[in-house]
């Protein structure tokens, strides 16, 4: 058996439970909060071939439009199923690049 220790927003204990032990342990918190950040930071779509976008994109110095890119292309279809949609929004960053490019 735990004690769990409960306070208020100054940091006051204001009351304790015992708690029985299928309580998750503090490790086993700690592995459920890696693992929710790495559904967030690095979900399966991101890492394609064993390398994620962003690590390509900033390898080769693309910036931003290109960079979005390179970031649509490799996630079409795998983010959701409409690779349509990822293939126009790539589409609509390399049209953007390509005017400032024709302006300067």
């Amino acid at each position: 058996m735990s004690r769990t220790v409960h306070y208020d927003t100054n940091g006051n204990e204001i009351d304790t439970e015992d708690c029985i032990n299928d309580a998750p342990t503090y490790a086993q918190e700690q592995l459920a909060d890696i693992e929710r950040r790495e559904a967030v930071n690095h979900p399966d779509y991101y890492k394609r071939g064993g390398i994620e976008a962003i690590d390509a994109i900033e390898a080769w110095g693309l910036g931003f439009n290109l960079g979005n890119v390179v970031k649509y292309i490799a996630r079409a279809g795998h983010k959701t199923a409409d690779s349509l949609r990822d293939l126009k929004k790539a589409e609509w960053y390399l049209s953007r690049e390509i005017e400032r490019m024709e302006r300067e």
